[in-house]
């Protein structure tokens, strides 16, 4: 009954109007300065100077011991990670590696991937992306994607990154926004994109 009473008085619908209206006023600033940031950070570059990929391959040095791995993660039963093992989601050990004595865990897996560098399986087209023989496709790749993809590989630190990126679906795996090109092998991480197969 008080609290009706209270509610009526237009002082008090006064003090909850403004309070509202200093929350949207400071969540729309907010909104504002992280539009600003991001749009910032998506900037073009200046097109004379080239774009300093990041990429650091690495070329299978076995002495070097990995404490922690990162994975591919996304699988529901098969993960990559970034030695180029594919295994099992059983078979990843707690750092985030797969476990190499697993029976189901292969390094640089390429068993669904096409001669064009297209894969069935996403986890195998990273897994094959990996192999060290692929960096000269890969640097080629960088080099003339710096005008297209800039936004997407500018923030690509390594070559793990790189192929989690490149294998994942774009607008070159699909025709007509809708349909995958070949819908059996639409993740690339070779240069051209899958071949349109008929309808």
């Amino acid at each position: 009954m008080v609290l009706r009473r209270l509610l009526r008085k237009r002082w008090v619908l006064g003090v909850v109007f403004g309070l509202s209206l200093i929350y949207f006023l400071t969540s729309t600033l907010k909104q504002e300065e992280r539009t600003i940031r991001d749009r910032n950070l998506l900037e073009a570059r200046d097109p004379d100077h080239p774009i300093p990929w990041k990429v650091r391959f690495n070329l299978g040095n076995s002495s070097r011991q990995i404490i922690q791995c990162r994975n591919s993660i996304q699988g529901k039963t098969l993960l990559t990670d970034e030695l180029g093992y594919v295994c099992e989601r059983n078979d990843l050990l707690v750092n985030g590696c797969c476990n190499v004595n697993a029976p189901s865990s292969r390094q640089y897996i390429c068993k669904s991937c096409l001669a064009n560098g297209c894969c069935n399986i996403y986890e195998h087209c990273v897994s094959c992306c990996l192999q060290p023989d692929k960096q000269p496709l890969l640097e080629s790749f960088l080099n003339r994607a710096a005008d297209g993809f800039q936004n997407l590989f500018t923030a690509v630190e390594d070559h793990f990154e790189l192929c989690l990126a490149k294998c994942r679906t774009s607008s070159q795996s699909v025709q007509h926004e809708n349909t995958y090109r070949n819908p059996q092998a639409k993740y690339c991480y070779g240069e051209s994109p899958p071949e349109l197969l008929p309808i």
